[in-house]
């Protein structure tokens, strides 16, 4: 009796003539449900793998690019403080705000107030302790450069000569601390969030941080405070600063800031000037500027 012969697909698509209905097992071979879950399991691991280094590396950038950025914004800001530049008015566009946290010591170097006050100036207005000075919005580059350089003490009130007071008594007078803190938006960067940029939403979203601005007397030789006759020592408090900026990033909704600092420090070889502005409303502001290779004479005053 014949045997029915039935075909199969063989090597490179010829049909083969097979018995019972049975193909050749080359014709036959294939991925069994095994393989196929193993493969998957060894893609799976592997995708894994790929997108945990994903945010490690893009993290990696955008760290790199803020460090990048804070690094062109902070020489900037130390030539503008270090040179007392008065006509940047760009920077209204970029420093949104500045707070002053101060308090003020008596004779004895006891503080007269229980707690620090502080003074707020934004673009629309100011807070001066708790009152309400909307003259003297940081409208200007003259104003946020003299807030950014308020030293780190000062004589109280504010207008006292140094020279005018003899060494031995310099521990005994009046003065006020100062904690300056500058709130900027990033000046370089994408030009997206820049201005003339007027959409508040992209505008405040972009990278924002911020500065302490320290600016310190320099430190006296040992000894040499308690010299009446240290002639040197107040050459070098009128002619002589130490400008110190702590940058602090990212910027959080809440004005906190995050783990990112960089401190920069330079030198101010020049004396400090103060001005009074006015505003219209018979409001005033102290600002502070240094003028580089500008020396006073501060003889010794008995």
């Amino acid at each position: 009796m014949r045997v029915p012969l039935n075909h199969c697909v063989g090597p490179a698509g010829r049909r083969s003539p097979i018995a019972h209905g049975r193909c050749p097992v080359a014709a036959r071979r294939g991925f069994t449900m095994m393989e196929v879950a193993l493969c998957l399991a060894i893609i799976g691991f592997a995708l894994v793998a790929i997108i945990g280094v994903l945010p490690r590396g893009m993290n990696s950038q955008q760290e790199t690019r803020q460090a990048t950025i804070i690094s062109e914004d902070a020489t900037m800001f130390m030539e503008a403080i270090r040179g007392g530049a008065r006509g940047l008015d760009d920077l209204t566009n970029y420093v949104f705000a500045i707070t002053n946290y101060y308090q003020t010591y008596n004779a004895a170097g006891r503080p007269t107030m229980l707690h620090p006050l502080k003074a707020g100036y934004t673009f629309s207005g100011a807070n001066i302790g708790g009152a309400s000075k909307p003259g003297l919005a940081i409208t200007n580059g003259l104003r946020i450069i003299g807030l950014m350089s308020t030293p780190e003490f000062t004589l109280y009130p504010p207008d006292t000569k140094l020279a005018q007071i003899p060494v031995n008594h310099r521990w005994l007078t009046a003065y006020t601390s100062n904690r300056v803190y500058a709130y900027v938006r990033s000046i370089s960067g994408g030009a997206a969030d820049k201005p003339p940029q007027n959409n508040d939403i992209l505008r405040g979203s972009s990278f924002s941080y911020r500065v302490l601005c320290v600016n310190a007397p320099p430190p006296g030789a040992p000894g040499v405070l308690a010299d009446q006759n240290a002639v040197y020592d107040q050459q070098l408090e009128g002619n002589l600063r130490e400008l110190r900026l702590l940058f602090s990033w990212p910027l959080l909704p809440n004005f906190d800031v995050g783990n990112y600092k960089q401190n920069f420090r330079a030198d101010v070889s020049g004396a400090l000037v103060i001005t009074n502005d006015v505003s219209k409303d018979n409001s005033g502001m102290w600002l502070y500027f240094c003028q580089p290779q500008s020396f006073t004479n501060s003889p010794y005053t008995p």
